[in-house]
Order: structure tokens, then C-alpha cells, then sequence
């Protein structure tokens, strides 16, 4: 149960595919950085220095200015030991906590079930997007998942039906593999998964939302312009969960990774002053993570799974600047010889979040105690 009387807010953005920390926080004046990156590289003149020796790369340069005004905690070095480099694996592990076992309970499923013991609200955790990411799914856990705000008050019975089957095939297709089909039967048949769960609170909120803000027209913009509708409409969300994919920057990734952070810092700026506009700021946080950081060296075109990534906590209450060390560059403390050491568990900076921001227990649900940071007002 939660121990502070104020609701606070907690709005997760998942960046999938891996998002490449260095070209995202880059160390502009390092040697080993240029050493390393021979094409996949941000040059000195193309970054917003935040120091001597680090700088936001200027096509986030939204970000710039709400770290400029103290509202942005970079977390530097986010991974665990053993950093898994498959996606579907990876990705499984920082939604359940579990690095050395399949989990079968996402770490937020287990918040949301302590925010709302009872199951009082179908609402209380919200997933923009289709489907439902593991990181909610707890057997009986009920949590609305919304593919498109804006359609939902017209749809009829039947584009309901399709979008719910479309849903949970989607699902099933997903864990089953994973965590066996029989298991995610039984996951859906507890929770009784229905991403129209809750259509009939939320068929009027698109319609009754004002703002002079104008987001962009891009899939994360438009993901947190929804998040901002239901947050106004003050139906007792306390989980937002949506995804900005793109990240796995393999190949061609100098033209992508600019437009992924110029979408993504646009859309977090534009919610912000959303959040303002609506004098709505003061207890709504926003989570950034993503599953593993880019090895150090590049391929040539673009670069490949690695560690020791990045995180941000963005907030009007959230204390901004650098937390933890940005991971060594020498390649001397290359782990495995090609990729960066972590230097903070993840499962430290979700506990920093339950206890300190959502004031519930994080132990249970991170599996442990790990070392948390300070970057609330709180």
C-alpha cells in the first residue's frame, strides 16, 4: 500500500531496440570515444555541452532545455551484471526483475496491485499502445490498454471485438514463447485481459480535452498527448506505460538516431508544458529507459547490442543533473573487451522510483535492495 496521502503520477517510456547512450549523452572530449566511433560518432560542434566533458547531442536539444531548468535526472551507466544481449530476453528482464529466471509478474503489474490491492479501478495502470508490455502483467491484475484514444468513443461493438482479438493475439504471440502458451492462457483467463476494459471512462476524454499546445505528428507525441488526456481527466491513473520504437540502430544509423531523439525530446517538452498549462506538474514524473546500451566501437553503419546504458527521470519535482558515473571509456575497462560496465543496477533506480516517488515497498517487488539515488523534491 502506498505510505504518502498525495497521488503521485508515474509515466514509463519504454525506448525499444536499445537506445545508443553515448550518441545520446556524448563524452565530447574523450579520446576513446573517437578512437572507437569512426562513423557512428557525434562531432564536438554537434552537442550541447552540459560540462567539460559531456554534452546532450543536439537533436534533443528539448531536453537541453529541460535539463537547463533543473527537471531532468540523467541516470548514467543503468544495467545490471551480465548485461543479456537478445532483445526479447533483455527487455523480459528489466519488466520482471528477474535476470537469472523467466519471470512471470512485470515489476509495475506488482505496483499497480499495491497501489489498488482490490481492484477497485480499471484504470489505475494505462498502457498506450497495443497489447499489454510485461512489465504490467500480473495474474489478476486488471489494466486498460489503449491502442487510440481518439477512436475510442466511436468504435462500434464489432471494430471493438476485432481490436480486442488483434490485442491479445498480439499478446499471445509475444509471451507464449517465452513463458509457454498454456501460461499466458491462464494469465489472460485471471486477469480477464481486455484492452476496451474501462471504454466506457474513456470515450469521452479526447472530446472534453482543451490545450494550446501542439504536439507533433509522430507515434511517442501522440502516445503522451493521450497520456495527458486521461491525466486531466483525473480518473485515478497512477501507472502510464508506452513505448517509442526504433532503437535497434544496426544499420543507417546516423539519418535515424537524430529523428528518434528530435521525436522523443519534442514530445517529453511538449507534455511537460502540457502538464504546466494545466497546473498538473507537481505530481507526475516521467521514467526513461531502454533495454541495453550500443557497444563502444561502431560496424561501420550503425552499432550493436552492448551495456551500461542510460536512463532519465524528467519531473517538475525531480532534482536535475548527473547521477551515478558515466561508465569508463578506456579500453582497458571495456567488459568483455567491447562494451561499456554498468555502474548502477536498474533495479536500484525502479526501487528509487516505488519508494521515494509511488511510496510503496520496492523490496518485493525488485526482488532485493539496491543501491537507489536522490533526485526527488520530496
Amino acid at each position: 500500500m502506498t505510505t504518502d496521502a498525495r497521488e503521485k503520477t508515474l509515466v514509463v517510456i519504454q525506448l525499444t531496440g536499445g537506445n545508443d547512450f553515448m550518441n545520446t549523452l556524448v563524452p565530447y572530449t574523450n579520446e576513446h570515444y573517437y578512437d572507437a566511433r569512426k562513423k557512428i560518432v557525434i562531432g564536438q560542434n554537434d552537442v550541447l555541452p552540459i560540462n567539460k566533458t559531456l554534452g546532450i547531442n543536439n537533436n534533443a536539444a528539448p531536453l537541453k532545455r529541460l535539463f537547463d531548468e533543473g527537471k531532468v535526472a540523467i541516470v548514467q551507466g543503468i544495467g545490471y551484471p551480465n548485461s543479456n544481449r537478445s532483445h526479447f530476453r533483455g527487455m523480459d528482464i528489466w519488466h520482471t526483475c528477474e535476470p537469472d529466471r523467466v519471470g512471470s509478474e512485470g515489476w509495475l503489474g506488482l505496483a499497480i496491485k499495491d497501489l489498488d490491492p482490490k481492484s477497485e479501478n480499471v484504470l489505475t495502470g494505462i498502457n498506450i499502445g497495443q497489447g499489454l508490455p510485461r512489465a504490467m502483467s500480473v495474474a489478476g491484475v486488471p489494466v486498460t490498454s489503449v491502442g487510440d484514444l481518439e477512436s475510442y468513443g466511436v468504435m462500434n461493438k464489432i471494430e471493438q471485438e476485432r481490436l480486442k482479438e488483434r490485442s491479445l493475439q498480439a499478446f499471445k504471440d509475444i509471451y507464449g514463447q517465452a513463458i509457454g502458451s498454456g501460461q499466458v492462457a491462464e494469465y489472460i483467463g485471471k486477469t480477464g485481459l481486455d484492452v476496451l476494459k474501462g471504454a466506457d471512462l474513456l470515450a469521452d476524454v479526447a472530446s472534453k480535452y482543451q490545450s494550446s499546445i501542439e504536439y507533433a505528428d509522430n507515434s511517442i507525441a501522440k502516445s503522451l498527448r493521450d497520456v495527458a488526456r486521461i491525466h486531466f481527466a483525473d480518473l485515478g491513473t497512477r501507472v502510464f506505460y508506452t513505448n517509442h520504437g526504433g532503437y535497434d540502430t544496426h544499420a543507417n544509423e546516423m539519418p535515424a538516431h537524430p529523428k528518434l531523439l528530435t521525436d522523443l525530446s519534442g514530445a517529453i517538452s511538449d507534455f511537460m508544458d502540457d502538464l504546466e498549462e494545466h497546473n498538473a506538474a507537481d505530481d507526475v514524473s516521467i521514467l526513461v529507459f531502454t533495454e541495453f546500451g550500443r557497444r563502444m566501437r561502431d560496424n561501420g553503419s550503425g552499432t550493436d547490442h552492448g551495456s551500461g546504458g542510460g536512463a532519465f527521470l524528467i519531473g517538475k519535482n525531480v532534482k536535475g543533473g548527473l547521477y551515478s558515473e558515466y561508465p569508463s571509456l578506456n579500453p582497458n575497462d571495456w567488459e568483455h573487451g567491447e562494451d561499456l560496465k554498468h555502474t548502477i543496477d536498474f533495479r536500484g533506480i525502479y526501487g528509487t522510483v516505488l519508494d521515494q516517488w509511488l511510496g510503496l515497498d520496492a523490496r518485493p517487488i525488485v526482488k532485493g535492495e539496491f543501491e537507489q539515488i536522490k533526485p526527488f523534491y520530496i
